[in-house]
């Protein structure tokens, strides 16, 4: 077993009060700020940071959880710099506004102070399924339980979150902050089920006859892809997304080779390998196909990559995997645009190129294409009363993305729902009508 220290404490520590107003201050309060326009979840950042200026940090709270219910999880892994901070008017004469570590202080003020904003409606509306309890279902869970919705969340793990729960280490986000914020979300009246999977435990057919009157599939990207070459059964070959769910259900408490080599160049990719080195690997390296400014990752995380001293070997893929005994002993790879061949050692080979939907084909009856579940402008499948959001719909996105999502269905089926009623009540005014002229 290796030492976890570090890897289990958030690297990023909350601003202090003098720090947090004084970061505001550098706000411009623009008239038509465009950070509240980049925003995916429509928190409006301009809107929260100026009830902050003037000290009204309640105004500032209900600001942002009326919009974003996992606020305190997008304020430390939304890509800031893509949205709102890229957005900031203070772009083009200075560095930009903090937003993400504002709105990281103002959830962290809340959950001190026990400061409620949102809270449970009367359930005077439909019953309706969401399954998987990752950011989007969550944000859908959330939506409709205040628009008086009996919402039940179906979760085939033991704990609901996702990968919030399962694969974002601990170093970025804390167990702590997921657990709160799913806390707030049951305190809305939100049922989960855990250990119950549909097409095994419960079927489509059962929900109905549940008398579930809609149903919304958010079950996310939950495969990590493989390449199909020789030696990829060793022991020590491991997909990306095992071993951040092996490391984070485990505290850091797993068995880790010393000489690990990641391949690929995503957020799962950077994770891996910061992971590892957390956990005490002694040689860790990153090799990606393509040039550096082609990985997907976040610049922050290429960045960290350099501050963790592990290199990364661009332009290469794998071609085999060596070993003895059964087990991994080195990689080989091969140029992606020149005839270059490079061999390194391993004795831990992490695949982090991707990920699929692995219950895409028990849904099929359900359209689909290259990207996942079609849906129509309300999330909407082809299928009367079922939708989709999230990553099943159009594959890896990000997590402020799933909650922009969620609530885009959630409104979606507020207004199907709706229909029906307003339907169900003409046709029972017209019944009425009839019987009466009888």
């Amino acid at each position: 077993m290796k030492e976890s220290i570090g890897y289990l404490q958030e690297i990023k520590k909350v601003y202090t009060p003098h720090k947090v107003i004084e970061e505001a201050t550098r706000c411009l309060l623009c008239y038509d700020a465009p950070c509240s326009k980049a925003c995916p979840a429509n928190t409006n950042p301009a809107k929260f940071i100026r009830s902050l200026r003037f000290r009204n940090l309640k105004g500032a709270i209900e600001t942002i959880r009326e919009n974003n219910v996992l606020a305190g999880v997008c304020s430390r892994v939304c890509p800031h710099d893509k949205y709102c901070e890229g957005a900031c008017s203070k772009c083009g004469i200075d560095t930009p506004v903090k937003i993400g570590e504002i709105q990281r202080y103002l959830i962290h003020y809340e959950k001190t102070n026990d400061i409620r904003i949102l809270e449970k409606a009367a359930f005077d509306k439909e019953k309706v399924a969401i399954i998987g309890s990752g950011p989007s279902g969550l944000s859908a869970a959330a939506n409709l339980a205040q628009k008086g919705y009996k919402v039940t969340v179906f979760e085939d793990k033991e704990k609901a979150g996702g990968w919030l729960s399962y694969g974002i280490p601990p170093y970025k986000l804390s167990s702590e902050i997921v657990d709160y914020e799913i806390n707030y979300i049951k305190e809305l009246g939100v049922e989960f089920k855990l250990n119950c999977k549909i097409n095994r435990d419960k079927s489509f057919k059962s929900l109905i006859e549940d008398e579930f009157k809609a149903i919304l599939i958010a079950c996310g990207l939950q495969k990590s892809k493989y390449i199909d070459i020789k030696g990829k059964e060793l022991k020590g070959v491991i997909k990306g997304v095992d071993f951040l769910e092996e490391a984070k259900i485990n505290k850091g408490n797993i068995k880790l080779g010393n000489k690990v080599i990641v391949i690929g160049g995503g957020d799962v990719a950077i994770d891996a390998a910061a992971t590892a080195k957390f956990l005490g690997a002694e040689d860790v390296k990153v090799v990606y196909r393509r040039n550096i400014e082609k990985m997907p990752a976040k610049a922050h995380g290429k960045k960290f990559l350099t501050y963790l001293n592990i290199p990364v070997f661009t332009g290469f893929i794998p071609i085999e995997i060596n070993g003895k005994d059964k087990y991994a002993t080195s990689v080989k790879f091969q140029g992606m645009f020149d005839k270059s061949k490079l061999e390194l050692e391993a004795d831990m080979i992490i695949f982090a190129i991707g990920q699929e939907l692995s219950d895409l084909e028990e849904l099929g009856y359900i359209d689909k294409n290259e990207n996942g579940v079609i849906i129509d402008n309300n999330c909407k499948t082809n299928l009367d009363g079922i939708f989709a959001c999230g990553d099943i719909i159009e594959g890896d996105r990000n997590v402020v993305y799933s909650v922009a999502s969620g609530t885009k269905a959630a409104n979606g089926i507020d207004a199907y729902l709706s229909n029906k009623r307003e339907e169900n009540k003409s046709s029972d005014e017209v019944a009425t009508v009839k019987e009466e002229g009888v």
